[in-house]
């Protein structure tokens, strides 16, 4: 039985076109039934002449799509991991489920001087402070159970406060007591990816190893993504780890492309990065992906409503709302 892949777009950096330019392309790549796009945003400013905040961008376009995933770039570097968890939970809400997280560090002299919160650090380091930060929101995210929200208009309560829950987070880089100020999110936690070379073998994996369930992965065989692909299992202990490659190749050259990469390297989808989205996505939307259906690679449409279901992810229940179950 042939089996039907996952894909994605990168659509690069929110530069400083309108928020209705990026949500008419995030729409393209809806029309075309992609699992997700992801939306590059950075605290550097030598990375571009001004941008708009990846996450309210796809907040605006999250009321204006229906089923495609938002998964913006968010730097754990010069950022409250409090206020990320809490961002990416709203932008969660606003899209009924759709919402993931791009990790990312920030590592330039120009972003620190541009933030003014802390000197430049060393990329292990930073990384590992990037791992704390999810382990903190997602502790965020499950520190108001499921039914914690009462909405009672008679006694005048909003929450069941036995269903909130103290994090009490204390690590090298982070203190944090918690709960969160935002509901748990429809997808229990928004996904978590993180980029990865197959061949540089650096922090970054123990991050994704523990904390991500969307790895989006440079490789340059179809044998190398399938070792990275391996290795990044055996890492994690779990099955629950989306492995998308990461290709930039032509349109016209696409479609023979990924079904050869994906028979050979066994990895779960690719995630097409481009130069210029608003040239080549309506190529990848209305050539490459009919091309992918008439070969049974790929769906004709979203079968399900959050990111989680397009990826085939379980929603995790809160490790607080466990914990009181089993107390009793």
């Amino acid at each position: 039985m042939t089996r039907e892949l996952h894909l994605a777009v990168a659509l690069g950096s929110a530069g400083p076109r309108s928020a209705a330019h990026w949500t008419g392309l995030v729409q393209l790549a809806e029309l075309g039934a992609l699992d997700f796009v992801t939306l590059d945003d950075s605290l550097d400013p030598a990375d571009g002449d001004g941008r708009l905040d990846a996450v309210a961008v796809l907040a605006y376009a999250a009321a204006r799509t229906n089923h495609i995933g938002l998964i913006p770039t968010v730097t754990t570097t010069h950022t409250e991991p409090f206020h990320t968890s809490s961002a990416l939970a709203t932008l969660d809400f606003v899209s009924d489920g759709r919402a993931g997280w791009l990790v990312d560090v920030s590592t330039t002299g120009e972003a620190a001087r541009a933030v003014g919160r802390r000197a430049p650090a060393p990329a292990p380091e930073l990384w590992a402070e990037a791992a704390d930060a999810a382990e903190v929101a997602a502790r965020l995210w499950d520190s108001w159970e499921d039914d914690a929200e009462i909405r009672d208009a008679e006694t005048g309560r909003f929450i069941d406060r036995d269903k909130l829950h103290y994090i009490d987070f204390e690590g090298p880089h982070f203190s944090v007591r918690g709960p969160s100020i935002v509901p748990r999110p429809p997808q229990g936690r928004p996904p978590i990816a993180v980029a990865l070379d197959a061949q540089q073998r650096d922090s970054r994996w123990e991050l994704a190893a523990h904390h991500a369930e969307i790895v989006l992965l440079d490789a340059d065989s179809p044998a190398a993504a399938r070792e990275a692909r391996t290795e990044l299992l055996r890492r994690a202990g779990r099955d629950d780890l989306r492995v998308l490659i990461r290709v930039t190749e032509s349109p016209d050259r696409l479609p023979e492309l990924l079904a050869d990469w994906h028979a050979e390297a066994g990895t779960d989808g690719f995630h097409l990065v481009t130069t210029d989205p608003t040239e080549e996505l309506p190529a990848v939307i209305h050539d490459v992906v009919p091309a992918l259906r008439a070969r049974g690679l790929f769906r004709a449409t979203h079968a399900g409503r959050t990111l989680r279901d397009h990826l085939g992810l379980t929603r995790p229940g809160s490790r607080y709302a466990v914990r009181t179950e089993a107390a009793l």
